[in-house]
């Protein structure tokens, strides 16, 4: 059986946690990104026993930011071996294109870029229509103001705060007045969208995330790299 695609509007409990229902809910989300490829499913399983409430899949193609990650394939063999909600993030040229593929492998939300060619309306609502849940992702330079036609359309928007493309990059701290503007069009529109922030997420950063709206905490290498990944989690859930 398929994992619940709708922890936000209905049951109470998936794989014994309770899930956030509100963007009131904290959400910590280890980015696979800076795990052990060599061990992946491992790397997951320890995340899953860590205490993380999703893992964050960042699917990079080469073109649309400079990197090159992995595909479907990584994404499957994941949702195989461990049951953990799957937030995958499409950095990709035409992700309309390949939207069907990550469907299949097992994603649970599927997040597309404002910026990336492709129709963002339609590709938003074939997310919909595949049942996952629905996210939208916005560059540190791109103003709020471009995702604001979609907000009715999705889950979740992603506030990047670095720029996309590679793990480890120090946060930019301007990038917290566009996730209070978020914030604040979410409750003039009367919307339920999560804000998720991504890139250079520790405690310190985590604490002027919340402070400005966010809810669902991206963590790389302070979560995976931790000595202490538990420890580490449960310092991101409590700031």
């Amino acid at each position: 059986m398929r994992k619940n695609p709708w922890p936000f509007a209905g049951r109470a409990a998936f794989l014994g946690r309770v899930i956030p229902k509100t963007f009131r809910d904290r959400v910590i989300a280890p980015s696979l990104l800076a795990a052990d490829f060599s061990r992946v499913c491992e790397e997951t399983t320890r995340a899953i026993n860590s205490g993380a409430d999703w893992l964050h899949l960042d699917v990079m193609d080469g073109h649309f930011v400079d990197n090159i990650s992995f595909g479907p394939a990584i994404v499957e063999a994941i949702h195989q071996s461990n049951d953990i909600f799957l937030d995958v993030h499409l950095m990709i040229s035409r992700p309309d294109h390949f939207l069907p593929r990550f469907v299949a492998a097992g994603a649970d939300l599927i997040t597309v870029h404002v910026e990336a060619p492709h129709d963002v309306e339609q590709t938003l609502v074939r997310i919909r229509e595949a049942g996952c849940l629905v996210g939208l992702a916005i560059n540190p330079a791109t103003p709020v103001e471009a995702a604001e036609p979609y907000l009715r359309h999705i889950d979740l928007l992603l506030c990047m705060t670095v720029v996309p493309g590679f793990g480890g990059q120090a946060f930019m701290p301007e990038v917290l007045s566009k996730i209070e503007a978020a914030a604040k069009l979410r409750a003039e529109l009367g919307l339920s969208f999560h804000i998720e922030v991504d890139g250079g997420i520790r405690a310190d950063t985590a604490a002027l995330c919340a402070r400005a709206g966010a809810n669902v905490l991206v963590a790389g290498s302070s979560s995976f790299g931790a000595s202490d990944m538990a420890a580490a989690i449960a310092e991101l859930r409590e700031v």
